[in-house]
């Protein structure tokens, strides 16, 4: 089978041949039909994090694909069906983490494309228990970009506690942010869509975004408190200054989610008026295998619209610049 490996940090990934997987006791075998590229892992490729993988290793966490074996002791799971392969690969299932439903939290989780292969790749194992069904009707394509990007946003908005009538601000529209932008809207809330790039602003307005500020242009702190400031921010950009902007923008009583992961690991934040205007600053990692089947739900049912472009495996460290550069709109998915 083909796999993208990452051989070493300072050096492009290789599509190569390898051996197709079999699967260990309690895990599944996945032939994939659809791998999203997340900026997670052109991070895992370069090794920008503290904690950095092992090469060689194939990254990807947004694999969707049709079980075809499965390994000894499997209940729950049949050959034949359509799962993804989330970030979260496994946990330990009895920590109080895994078992107060924060299964993301548990600090013996290994995760998809970092510490064990990942999705992209034509074939792909992954633990029985942590594999998610794809509803009828929703293409491999569109689950691809859901299976991280989606829950990761969806989660950040639960996490919010964004209630029907407040005003909520997503900082940067890509793939996750195009997302994230829906969310609010079916959490009932008036939505302002922020980032630099006319274009994606334009693909912000055509997902229903109440206001747009084009960044670039405009100051968005002035901008956003002209409408009377945000009840909640989500920054999915991994600039430090928009973070601080977006802290910034909050009314009294704000919530600033963070999201996105700067690679400077640090922010400013005003004490001062973060104590006095009662601002809550949250943290959201990655969603739950129950949030991820509310996501799927909610795509089903027709509530949200994925945008992506697709390429070819081999084509992945082309993919990668066009990300980096901003020459993609929201998702890249590899189809197979």
């Amino acid at each position: 089978m083909q796999a993208a490996t990452v051989i070493a940090f300072d050096q492009p990934l290789v599509v190569r041949e390898t051996r197709v997987p079999s699967p260990a006791p309690g895990q599944v075998l996945v032939r994939m039909e659809a791998s999203g590229l997340c900026h997670t892992d052109i991070h895992a490729a370069r090794g920008d994090w503290p904690v950095k993988p092992h090469p060689p290793f194939t990254p990807g966490h947004e694999g969707v694909g049709i079980v075809q074996e499965l390994g000894t002791g499997v209940t729950g799971r049949a050959v034949g069906e359509r799962v993804a392969i989330p970030w979260l690969g496994s946990a330990c299932g009895t920590c109080g983490y895994c078992v107060s439903g924060r299964e993301t939290l548990c600090e013996s989780q290994r995760n998809t494309g970092y510490s064990i292969d990942g999705s992209h790749a034509q074939w792909a194992v992954a633990d029985a228990r942590y594999v998610v069904p794809v509803p009828a009707g929703v293409s491999p394509s569109e689950a691809a970009p859901l299976t991280c990007a989606g829950v990761t946003s969806y989660k950040a908005v639960k996490v919010s506690g964004l209630r029907p009538g407040e005003r909520a601000a997503i900082f940067g529209i890509g793939g996750l942010g195009h997302l994230a932008l829906q969310y609010a809207g079916i959490f009932g809330a008036e939505t302002i869509a922020v980032d630099v790039t006319e274009d994606k602003l334009r693909l912000a307005g055509g997902l229903g975004a109440t206001h747009t500020v084009n960044a670039a242009r405009t100051d968005p702190v002035a901008a956003i408190k002209d409408l009377g400031g945000a009840d909640m921010a989500v920054v999915l950009a991994a600039d430090p200054h928009v973070l601080e902007q977006a802290h910034a923008s909050l009314r009294r009583g704000g919530r600033l989610v963070l999201v996105s992961l700067p690679k400077g690991n640090t922010m400013q934040l005003p004490i001062f008026q973060t104590v006095l205007g009662g601002i809550s600053v949250i943290g959201s990692i990655v969603g739950t295998r129950a949030d991820l089947a509310e996501v799927f739900r909610l795509h089903a049912a027709g509530r949200t619209e994925v945008r992506y472009e697709t390429r070819k495996l081999e084509e992945i460290n082309e993919a990668i610049e066009d990300v980096l550069s901003g020459r993609v709109d929201a998702r890249v998915v590899f189809e197979f």
